[in-house]
C-alpha cells in the first residue's frame, strides 16, 4: 500500500458513506490527537521497539493526512502540497548538498539555515519569535535559550551557571519558607529555567533528562507496589520507611 492508497481510505472516511465520527472532526478537535500521536512516537522510540516505532509513526502519519484532507475540503491544500513544499525547502536550505556552496561543520550548517531562512522573508522583529508557545515549558525553555546564545547572550564558563544556580536556590529557600505563593511560584521558576540553561551549555536535552528520570520513577514505584502485593499487604498500610527500604532495593535492580 502507498500513499495514495492511504489518502484514499482518509477520502471515503470523510465521505457521505464514511464513518460518522470522523466526518464530525475538525482541524482544532484533532489537535489532542496530533500532541499525544507525537508522545507515543517518543514513547516507541525510547522502548527501542521497531515495530512499535513503525506502528507510531503511522498513527501520526494517520493525523497528518487527515488534517491534509479537511484543508482539502475546504479548497485550502492538499497532501501534495505539503509534501511538495517540504520538499522545496529542504533543497533550497540544503545548498552544500543540492548545489555548489561548501560547509565543513554543523554549526556552518546552522548559520547558513538562518541566512537561507532570512532570504525566504521569515526575518522577524525579535530573534525569539517562532517558538511556538504550545510547547512543553522545558523544550520552549531550551529553544529561547539557544536562540539568545546565537548573539552571545550566554554564559562564559560551567562555574558561573553553577553559581548561579546556587544563587537561585537560595532565593527560591527563602521564598519557600515565607507565606507568599506567588513568589515562590516565581522563584521555583526562576531555578527550573536556571537547570535548562545548565542541561542546554552542556549539550543535554532537559526533557529527555526528565523523562528517563520518569521513567526510573515508574520503575522504582511498580517495585515496592509489586513487593507489597506479593507479601499480601496493602501499600496504604505500609510504612514509609518500608517503602523506602523497596525503593533503595530498586535501586540495585536491572530495569
Amino acid at each position: 500500500m502507498n500513499m495514495g492508497e492511504l489518502v484514499r481510505i482518509m477520502a471515503t472516511l470523510r465521505g457521505s458513506q464514511g464513518c460518522p465520527w470522523d466526518k464530525e472532526q475538525t482541524r482544532e478537535s484533532l489537535k489532542p490527537f496530533i500532541v499525544e500521536e507525537a508522545y507515543e512516537v517518543l514513547e516507541a522510540i525510547d522502548s527501542r521497539n521497531p515495530e512499535a516505532l513503525r506502528e507510531e509513526l503511522g498513527d501520526l502519519l494517520f493525523q497528518i493526512v487527515f488534517q491534509c484532507q479537511i484543508a482539502s475540503e475546504q479548497g485550502a491544500f492538499t497532501l501534495s502540497d505539503v509534501i511538495s513544499g517540504i520538499a522545496g525547502k529542504m533543497i533550497s536550505r540544503h545548498p552544500h548538498v543540492f548545489g555548489d556552496e561548501k560547509v565543513r561543520t554543523s554549526a556552518e550548517v546552522l548559520l547558513k539555515w538562518d541566512d537561507h531562512k532570512k532570504r525566504e522573508g521569515k526575518q522577524r522583529d525579535s530573534i525569539l519569535e517562532g517558538v511556538p508557545a504550545a510547547l512543553p515549558a522545558l523544550l520552549q525553555a531550551q529553544k529561547l535559550q539557544s536562540r539568545a546564545s546565537k548573539i552571545g547572550f550566554d554564559w562564559e564558563c560551567k562555574e558561573d551557571l553553577i553559581g548561579k544556580l546556587d544563587e537561585e536556590i537560595d532565593e527560591f529557600k527563602t521564598a519557600f519558607n515565607g507565606t507568599d505563593k506567588d513568589e515562590t511560584e516565581e522563584e521555583l521558576g526562576d531555578v527550573l529555567f536556571m537547570l535548562v540553561n545548565i542541561s542546554r551549555f552542556i549539550g543535554l536535552n532537559p526533557e529527555e533528562a526528565l523523562r528517563k528520570t520518569i521513567s526510573k520513577f515508574i520503575f522504582r514505584f511498580r517495585h515496592i507496589e509489586m513487593s507489597a502485593k506479593q507479601q499480601g499487604r496493602n501499600l496504604a498500610d505500609m510504612t514509609l520507611a518500608e517503602m523506602d527500604a523497596l525503593w533503595d532495593e530498586a535501586k540495585h535492580l536491572k530495569k
